[in-house]
């Protein structure tokens, strides 16, 4: 006796693996079309921001005479020109007061304002209102305005002319911006660890420092690069009090001084603005989760 197999649903309908086939090609290509629509203009915008940097680097690695032409591919990489740079008189010095400026301004800002940010955000006390209107006002002060009086105090009556120390010593008294920023992120810290802290016998200082600063973490990060990139770029300030002493030029103002003299040289005045740059990059690329978030969470509560 012969058992008759029965027939399965695919011998049945043969042409039923390849509609399956077909609809799944279908359903992908629509995924990866949807995927380009959604994020065309993310694509599109981070070409814009991108291109430039790699002009500058294609362009810091030619030689004379390519750089600037219609020809965008560099004929030779002259990786030598960042070492032509690099070994230019002052510029090592240039780098050094940068960093000087920066990262003093950067730490001094940070402790100056972040007690200041406390008490307006935890602290209840007559004038606080009109003190932190105070504090918009001076984020709204073009900086232009008071140039003249504080040369003329910093330069004239202190003496401190042809230094960095003008632009570095007022960060110790706090920053308007910085102090907005981190108050609107403490008001975001429940009030309940505060006054826990305080039950438990914590100070006002303990209480910033032990129980505040580790949960502020973000928002000073922020604040710090903020500050940071702020000095690292400012070309303004070394300009006003530093322009008769090459010995304290920075970047910023030093770079200006290289494009004059290698004013043809731009495959070298490339090479000098990427090294300029690059630190900030780097920074930033490292620091961007935190200083996301910090920006990110200020401002939820007002």
């Amino acid at each position: 006796m012969t058992l008759s197999s029965t027939p399965t649903l695919t011998e049945a309908r043969p042409g039923a693996s390849r509609t399956g086939t077909a609809a799944a090609r279908a359903a992908r290509r629509r995924a990866v079309l949807n995927w380009v629509a959604v994020h065309s203009l993310a694509i599109a915008a981070a070409l814009f921001f991108l291109l430039p940097f790699v002009f500058v680097l294609l362009t810091s690695v030619m030689d004379d005479q390519q750089a600037l032409t219609t020809d965008y591919w560099p004929t030779s990489w002259n990786w030598g020109n960042y070492g032509k740079v690099w070994d230019t008189p002052g510029f090592l010095t240039w780098w050094r007061n940068t960093l000087v400026y920066a990262g003093a301004g950067t730490l001094l800002t940070v402790v100056s304002s972040l007690p200041v940010a406390y008490a307006l955000a935890k602290f209840r006390f007559r004038g606080r209102n009109l003190a932190l209107m105070a504090v918009i006002a001076m984020m709204m002060l073009p900086p232009q305005v008071t140039v003249i009086p504080m040369y003329l105090f910093w330069a004239k009556q202190m003496g401190l002319g042809g230094s960095l120390w003008p632009l570095i010593i007022p960060m110790a008294f706090g920053d308007a911006f910085s102090i907005f920023l981190l108050r609107q992120f403490l008001m975001t810290i429940p009030k309940e660890y505060v006054e826990a802290a305080r039950i438990d016998g914590c100070g006002d200082l303990r209480t910033l420092l032990r129980v505040v600063l580790p949960m502020a973490k973000p928002a000073i990060a922020a604040v710090a690069l903020f500050q940071f990139f702020y000095c690292w770029n400012d070309y303004f300030g070394p300009q006003i009090y530093a322009s008769n002493n090459h010995r304290a030029w920075t970047l910023s103002y030093g770079l200006e001084s290289f494009k004059a003299a290698h004013h043809t040289n731009w495959n070298l005045t490339m090479a000098a603005t990427l090294l300029v740059m690059a630190p900030v990059i780097v920074l930033f690329f490292f620091a961007q989760k935190a200083f996301i978030e910090g920006v990110t969470l200020t401002g939820v509560k007002g």
